[in-house]
């Protein structure tokens, strides 16, 4: 039996894989949807990147986790990739859903694709906190008007802090077994420092006909590929 420990991206919590642990479920596993410190119901915790870690870590320590499978979406790919290095013999394999992946020194901010200053601007400019996405921001990604409003519509804002903190890794992390999911309407090539990972024997790409945020969009499907990836 696997355990997967799902971590959804920017501005969500647990509740975002509603749709997928039934099916992790169903086929003998467990699954444990994980909310990061500053959203959801934990919005009024501060957090920082390394506080993200930090959750993910100590979850899976104080619930003595075996044979993890962990999960992290869009931006807990940053965490996540930290978090599984430091989880040892626990961690199974590491799943990257269309997500960002962290880089030694780096961070969200630093590789933000419109530019650092752009994105550092809009979190000046809320307070600190990166606004919710919007409905526009859903367009083009292969979810229904209901899909659309009930992510939208549970969306939180994103803590800063968490973003601008730099990444730091212990090694190489090529050498981690992982699956990285590219979802294609999100865009048909993995971004140039996952390309670059995927040259690893240790790393599998698998594609989805659908767009960022395919919790919502094609939740059965996402289940099984990540029972796929925890064989």
């Amino acid at each position: 039996m696997a355990i997967f420990v799902l971590v959804a991206g920017a501005w969500l919590g647990s509740w975002a894989w509603d749709d997928v642990v039934p099916t992790l479920r169903e086929a003998g596993h467990e699954a444990l949807p994980l909310t990061l410190s500053g959203l959801a119901e934990k919005r009024a915790v501060p957090a920082g990147q390394q506080t993200h870690v930090r959750d993910i870590v100590d979850e899976v320590e104080r619930l003595d986790l075996r044979d993890v499978v962990l999960v992290g979406h869009s931006y807990s790919g940053i965490p996540v990739g930290q978090a599984a290095e430091l989880l040892g013999d626990r961690l199974a394999r590491v799943v990257f859903v269309d997500s960002n992946v962290p880089a030694d020194g780096a961070s969200f901010v630093s590789t933000w694709w419109e530019g650092p200053a752009k994105l550092e601007a809009a979190i000046a400019g809320n307070g600190g906190s990166w606004a919710p996405l919007t409905a526009v921001d859903c367009e083009g990604q292969g979810l229904t008007d209901e899909q659309t409003a009930r992510l939208v519509g549970g969306a939180t804002p994103h803590p800063g802090d968490s973003l601008a903190e730099p990444a730091v890794l212990a090694r190489p992390l090529g050498e981690l077994p992982a699956t990285y999911i590219k979802c294609l309407l999100d865009g048909a090539e993995p971004n140039d420092d996952v390309a670059a990972l995927l040259t690893s024997e240790q790393w599998r790409l698998v594609e989805m006909d659908t767009g960022h945020w395919p919790m919502f969009s094609q939740p059965y499907e996402l289940a099984q590929l990540l029972l796929e990836a925890a064989r």
